[in-house]
């Protein structure tokens, strides 16, 4: 089952509640847990047809066992991140960037007691 609950530990939840709230109130907290039960289905039974309704034929397509959030390693996520080919830099592209570095104009530095410029429309 989920958050380790098994059905034992079920059925014992279910008769010490049943022993605390006693004959008389039983059937009346089994009502409100049955309406309870009933409009938790009905909900998350909207919430799927209206995900159906919203994504059309590409929600049957989603491999929702891939977007579970608990499959995720971070480990594993780096390793294949580190693994990955990646594009290394070509000839074209190291000139580019040297040609790019040797443009630069040059700045002159400021003398003590000089204003620096201020660009009003960048604050």
């Amino acid at each position: 089952m989920f958050f380790g609950l098994t059905i034992e530990k079920l059925m014992l939840i279910g008769v010490i509640a049943a022993v605390l709230v006693g004959p008389e109130r039983l059937p009346r907290y089994a009502e409100a847990l049955a309406k309870f039960t009933k409009r938790a289905k009905e909900t998350l039974q909207g919430a799927r047809s209206r995900m159906r309704d919203e994504m059309g034929p590409e929600f049957d397509d989603v491999d929702w066992k891939k977007l579970d959030p608990r499959q995720y390693d971070p480990r594993r996520i780096i390793r294949e991140a580190l693994l990955d080919d990646t594009p290394t830099a070509t000839m074209r592209a190291a000139g580019a960037a040297a040609l790019a570095a040797r443009e630069k104009p040059a700045s002159t530095p400021f003398v003590a007691g000089e204003r620096p410029p201020f660009d009003d429309e960048a604050t």
